[in-house]
């Protein structure tokens, strides 16, 4: 596969996500799994969140995380690289009188010495595998500390290179899908809405020797590893009893050694030294 260069993959992924943005909350907010893995991102954040904090948020999207946080009295500054999400984030920040609270700009990730408000934060914040869609994850890494104040926490829900439920797409022959990660060492290529980029996937020890003498670990925990992926369509409306159960066990062993690093993606909360 022929990756693209950084500034041109970026490109491609701002013009898939701004296409996507007049659908895609409509896709997505109905979603019982997605709203799941909200709920629990965000359970994730407030534990290490203090009150009236400043927030900087990578890959903002529509909005829905920062219209939540900033309903809660936190004030957000929302960037993403596509147009069109940013133009849906400030019409829903108006939306909810919250516009006070949420400030946005267009800025790609691997550009955060050229942010406009540069802080310092309490907390960065990136949800939904948004750090995914480029090969220089350690260039955004290295330059978290010097956004955040002193003890400040980063939290980044990422893909990990393995997911158990996708690998078992193998006994429905969905051979690609199922090991797409396991070569992903130079990108995967995916698409949004007829347009084509490249993804990553990274597991949490590459997070951890990127921020190594700078942040320490707080926590990590899988999501979707016991509950499946989202895009395994319908599965909580025709299992309810199957979804709960899982759900239950999910909920007991998400900070376990193993199921923390098979999940569809993980979350890891990082401090600032």
């Amino acid at each position: 596969m022929q990756t693209l260069a950084p500034h041109i993959n970026e490109q491609k992924a701002a013009e898939a996500f701004s296409a996507q943005s007049a659908i895609f909350d409509e896709i997505y907010s109905s979603n019982t799994i997605v709203n799941y893995k909200r709920e629990r991102v965000r359970a994730h954040v407030l534990k290490y969140l203090k009150p009236n904090s400043s927030i900087l948020e990578l890959n903002a999207g529509t909005g829905e995380d920062a219209t939540y946080f900033a309903s809660l009295g936190h004030k957000v500054h929302a960037t993403d690289i596509a147009e069109g999400m940013q133009q849906k984030l400030r019409e829903k920040a108006a939306q909810y009188g919250l516009s006070n609270l949420i400030s946005t700009e267009i800025c790609s990730f691997t550009h955060l010495a050229e942010l406009k408000s540069r802080g310092p934060y309490e907390q960065i914040f990136s949800n939904f595998a948004g750090l995914n869609c480029t090969g220089e994850l350690d260039k955004v890494l290295r330059s978290l500390p010097d956004l955040l104040t002193d003890d400040g926490v980063a939290t980044l829900v990422i893909l990990p290179r393995f997911c158990l439920w996708e690998s078992l797409l193998l006994f429905k022959g969905l051979f690609k899908t199922a090991t797409r990660r396991w070569f992903s060492k130079n990108g995967v290529r995916a698409h949004v809405e007829g347009t084509h980029f490249t993804c990553w996937y990274y597991d949490p020890q590459y997070v951890i020797e990127q921020v190594k003498g700078k942040m320490d670990v707080l926590s990590i925990e899988g999501l979707c590893t016991i509950v499946p992926p989202s895009y395994i369509e319908h599965f909580a409306a025709r299992y309810p009893k199957a979804y709960r159960f899982l759900m239950k066990w999910e909920g007991k062993l998400r900070f376990n050694r193993f199921w923390r690093r098979v999940g569809d993606y993980y979350i890891i909360s990082l401090r600032k030294k």
